[in-house]
């Protein structure tokens, strides 16, 4: 039964990749990029994974993708040979990069197929999944957490210098 969950859930979700890219309206890309965000949630549901399922429908479906479709309607061009070039790129490196996993996975010998059981926790004294995504965050992988952290951080200064910029450059009305 759980693949049959998880084998709807992969298909919508690769449905809905491909329309992301491929609809040339944002508006229609960015709510097959919602429904896919809500299939992902559904997957994390299926893993017994409920922390990673609120947080994927709190950030992503929620502030990224209105953070996407507020750039995508205030920074939007009407440049149609611009979108048939990048779609030719895309392509390319798409099949490049299925290739690279295809080849990966024959070198290691990944089974598709495999199952993991998921075991009642014996006693309260095991951490649950949000505990122990909390410790491998603050102690195994603090060092990335914190690099990613600077990298949003000098984003976000630089869209602020660059809308500075673009404001002081607008002629005065």
């Amino acid at each position: 039964m759980a693949y049959v969950f998880f084998g709807y859930f992969a298909g919508v979700i690769a449905l809905t990749a491909v329309l992301v890219v491929a609809l040339r309206n944002p508006v229609y890309s960015a709510l097959s990029l919602l429904v896919m965000f809500f299939h992902v949630a559904g997957l994390y549901v299926t893993l017994h994974a409920e922390f990673l399922f609120a947080v994927q429908l709190m950030v992503y479906a929620g502030a990224i993708l209105i953070f996407y479709l507020f750039a995508v309607m205030f920074l939007t061009e009407k440049t149609p040979d611009r979108y048939h070039i990048q779609s030719r790129g895309s392509l390319l490196i798409g099949g490049a990069i299925i290739v690279e996993i295809a080849v990966l996975a024959g070198q290691h010998g990944v089974s598709f197929g495999s199952t993991v059981e998921r075991t009642a926790s014996s006693s309260p004294s095991e951490a649950g999944n949000t505990e122990a995504i909390g410790q491998l965050l603050y102690t195994s992988y603090l060092f990335p957490f914190e690099v990613a952290s600077l990298i949003l951080l000098v984003a976000m200064i630089g869209s602020i210098v660059l809308s500075k910029k673009d404001l002081s450059e607008s002629p005065p009305s």
